[in-house]
């Protein structure tokens, strides 16, 4: 059975954020998350360079506290001196725990980001701090992203709904409901998860709402945590893709435990991949098909280029995965080699969550809150891993989570079955499931104390 594969956008309002308009009438935007302390001026200004230079449109800083509410100021103000009013690279304030320091911050950037699952708790508590929120970038002509995260709910939503995607887009709408009646429109939402089946159902769900209440404001897509290199570009594809498929999407943000300018050309690709014509995207070289007797799923294309093959390929399936309930997947390419295409279909179905075929790896991208060298930890912990796997028992392959911080950390590798966090200043937590079996210990001894622990399972 051959497929219908039109690409029709989401039909959506417009939030400007500064300068730059998001939006069904505009193109979808690409936007990253530098990594630099904030608090490093210079160094975060030089990365906002770079970042600007491969494509990125919006760029977001982890703002913990007033101080780096005063440290986003003067690097917007470095940013705009240096455009000389060509360039300006709207900046996006990322807010956890604190309401004062999304108050403050919504007076000197273009766009505000909040957590509504550590906003605020109490409901009474919410309106006021999120009315006087409003009122702010009512007045400042600021943008605000309500992002929740899966894993970081409420303690009120997750008692009414436990860690679900109704409660995930329960937590949005509470916010959401409360700025519409405020009168206040600039706003994106972005709901997002490590898990692409939960990410991908939860933003549907989230869209299907806001239609019942005649709500179309813009949505940002990313996966969480998706981790680096081939993998963690095939699980942001498979996630995002399925969506962008579907016409949802505003702007991206493709997450890797790289460099954020290494992030945008994947992004980049992503929607250019849907958003150019159906006849060039379904020219005669690529054939998508589905086997309703064998339940699969089957792509055919001639692209040359493993990374571009690889892409588009995670990118064109992850929808049809979950629509159709596929559980195999049948990749063909004359370019590349039966082994390498078998390894690619059962890398696609792994970031689906269909199957797991080896070690997973989940990774946030580090941000200024991240205290240790999480690049260089990332390849420790993955090289450690495939050497014991030549000489280990281990059947059932584990799910890891290389977390930078403890803000986000527990809650986003709530699936994962061990985790390895930063605490501190060169200071990791090690969990298995959700507990925390070892505190505070050194960086130095945690790769050894993880390997510890998970061989004592096996």
């Amino acid at each position: 059975m051959n497929i219908n594969l039109k690409y029709e956008r989401r039909q959506t309002s417009t939030t400007l954020v500064g300068g730059l308009s998001i939006g069904s009438a505009y193109p979808i935007r690409i936007q990253t998350m530098a990594n630099t302390s904030t608090t490093d001026i210079d160094a975060s200004v030089q990365q906002a360079i770079r970042c600007q230079q491969a494509g990125a449109e919006l760029l977001r800083y982890t703002t913990q506290g007033i101080r780096e509410v005063e440290a986003v100021a003067e690097i917007r103000k470095r940013i705009k001196e240096m455009g000389d009013g060509k360039w300006e690279l709207p900046l996006v304030a990322d807010i956890h725990f604190r309401s004062d320091v999304a108050d403050a911050a919504a007076e000197v950037v273009e766009k505000v980001r909040i957590n509504p699952g550590n906003y605020a708790n109490d409901p009474s508590t919410i309106r006021e701090r999120f009315t006087h929120l409003i009122d702010i970038c009512k007045a400042h002509h600021t943008a605000l992203r309500i992002g929740v995260n899966h894993g970081s709910l409420s303690h009120r939503i997750m008692n009414q709904y436990g860690d679900t995607p109704e409660g995930m887009v329960a937590s949005c709408m509470e916010f959401l409901r409360i700025a519409v009646e405020q009168d206040f429109h600039d706003i994106v939402l972005s709901i997002k998860a490590s898990n692409t089946h939960i990410m991908v159902d939860t933003v549907r769900l989230l869209v299907t709402t806001m239609d019942q209440e005649n709500m179309h404001f813009p949505l940002h897509l990313g996966v969480t945590e998706a981790g680096e290199g081939e993998d963690g570009r095939v699980k942001s594809a498979v996630g995002i893709g399925a969506l962008l498929a579907d016409g949802i999407g505003d702007t991206v943000r493709v997450s890797l435990s790289e460099e954020p300018e290494c992030e945008i050309p994947v992004a980049q690709q992503l929607v250019n991949y849907f958003t150019q014509s159906d006849s060039i995207r379904y020219s005669e070289r690529t054939i998508v098909s589905y086997d309703e007797d064998n339940h699969a799923v089957f792509y055919y294309t001639t692209d040359t280029d493993w990374t571009t093959f690889a892409l588009h390929a995670a990118a064109e399936t992850g929808r049809l995965l979950w629509h159709y309930h596929s559980q195999k997947l049948q990749l063909l390419n004359p370019h590349f080699s039966t082994q390498q295409l078998e390894q690619l279909s059962q890398d696609i179905l792994q970031a689906a969550g269909i199957i797991r075929h080896k070690v997973e790896f989940v990774s946030c991208p580090g941000c200024g809150r991240t205290m240790f060298d999480l690049q260089k930890t990332v390849q420790q912990i993955k090289t450690a891993f495939s050497t014991m796997h030549c000489t280990s028992s281990i059947v059932n392959f584990p799910k890891i989570a290389i977390m930078g911080c403890i803000v986000n950390g527990p809650g986003e590798m709530a699936d994962a079955d061990y985790g390895y966090v930063g605490a501190g200043r060169d200071r990791i937590s090690l969990y298995k499931g959700k507990e925390c079996v070892l505190k505070n210990i050194p960086q130095e001894q945690a790769v050894e104390k993880l390997i510890e622990l998970i061989n004592q399972q096996s």
